[in-house]
């Protein structure tokens, strides 16, 4: 039980890094050639298959990519699916 506790932790821990690199990701936007590092292509390999999903789906409006809102919010439920199925098995 502990161990699933701290198992737990890790993962969620995970989440909050690849939040993390979503938003550096997406910030890099602003900046012209910061894709081009080597931070921007390895966000990018991280980051561009799970933001991909959603601009499938959600078009740009007026130039705006809203696809990133949609990612963090379907992160956000896993992350506290994830949690709260570990909850309700008595798990944590």
């Amino acid at each position: 039980m502990i161990a699933l506790s701290y198992l737990f932790m890790i993962i969620d821990r995970l989440f909050q890094l690849y939040q993390i690199a979503l938003v550096v990701y997406i910030l890099m936007s602003w900046f012209p050639g910061a894709y081009n590092t080597a931070v921007g292509r390895f966000l990018g390999r991280i980051c561009e298959p799970f933001l991909s999903v959603f601009r499938r789906f959600i078009p740009a409006i007026a130039g705006l990519d809203f696809s990133p809102i949609i990612a963090f919010l379907v992160l956000e439920f896993a992350e506290r699916g994830l949690y709260y199925l570990l909850i309700s098995l008595n798990l944590l």
